[in-house]
């Protein structure tokens, strides 16, 4: 995760915890930062106008100042089950740690009679995955999400299904599920070509911080004709 992005989810998480506040070790434990840097980052919010408080000692941390709730939205129960459901069924998705996200501050929102229509609907929803079902650790996937979303190019370590291992260097252009796995379509700089890569097989993964510029479509070839993108209806 960028800086900017960071700082964007550091305030909502703030907003999030209220009037409890969070410490610099609970926000650097699950930001995956130092708590050096979490106290940097609220600096720099603060100095931007952020209305962030910090309480020094034992028992103190930060917190949002005044009313920091966010404004009312209009989802159904059904809605934000059916959030939940896909959320569930994908928990290894890409981009799934910021939806997980957007629906605890969808419940934090919603009022109590609403929020508790959405868990009795939810209680009546059951999702059975398979439980040997690979998947790329959470650091990983969260490295690669980010290339693709900001195209910087990233350095693999990768194990393909010999065994055989390689490092590297990729242009990431689109993330791909078939065949009961998620796979990093990407331009390989070491074999001048596309190449899919598993993504739970990727053993390390790392921002270069170089950009790359969008290829033509056309050399990662068509999608299945069953293949349908996130925003299809």
């Amino acid at each position: 995760m960028d800086r900017p992005a960071r700082l964007h989810a550091l305030t909502e998480e703030l907003r999030r915890a209220g009037n409890r506040g969070r410490t610099a070790e609970q926000l650097a434990a699950q930001f995956e930062v130092t708590t050096r840097t979490i106290k940097r980052d609220i600096a720099v919010l603060q100095s931007s106008g952020a209305p962030i408080r910090a309480t020094a000692g034992p028992g103190g941390g930060y917190g949002i100042i005044g009313n920091g709730t966010l404004p009312p939205v209009n989802f159904t129960p059904a809605q934000a089950v059916s959030v939940a459901l896909a959320l569930t069924a994908f928990r290894d998705a890409p981009f799934a740690t910021d939806g997980r996200a957007a629906l605890a501050k969808l419940l934090d929102v919603m009022d109590a009679e609403s929020r508790e229509r959405v868990e009795r609907l939810g209680a009546k929803v059951w999702i059975r995955r398979d439980a040997d079902t690979a998947s790329a650790e959470p650091r990983i996937r969260r490295v690669v999400e980010d290339g693709v979303q900001r195209e910087l190019m990233v350095s693999l370590r990768y194990v393909d299904r010999d065994g055989e291992r390689t490092e590297r260097v990729v242009e990431p252009h689109l993330l791909a599920h078939t065949r009961g796995s998620w796979f990093l379509v990407a331009w390989c700089l070491s074999r001048a070509g596309v190449r899919w890569f598993r993504l739970d097989r990727v053993s390390d993964a790392t921002l270069t911080g170089r950009s790359f510029a969008p290829r033509d479509p056309s050399l990662f070839g068509e999608p299945p004709a069953d293949a349908r993108s996130v925003f299809e209806r």
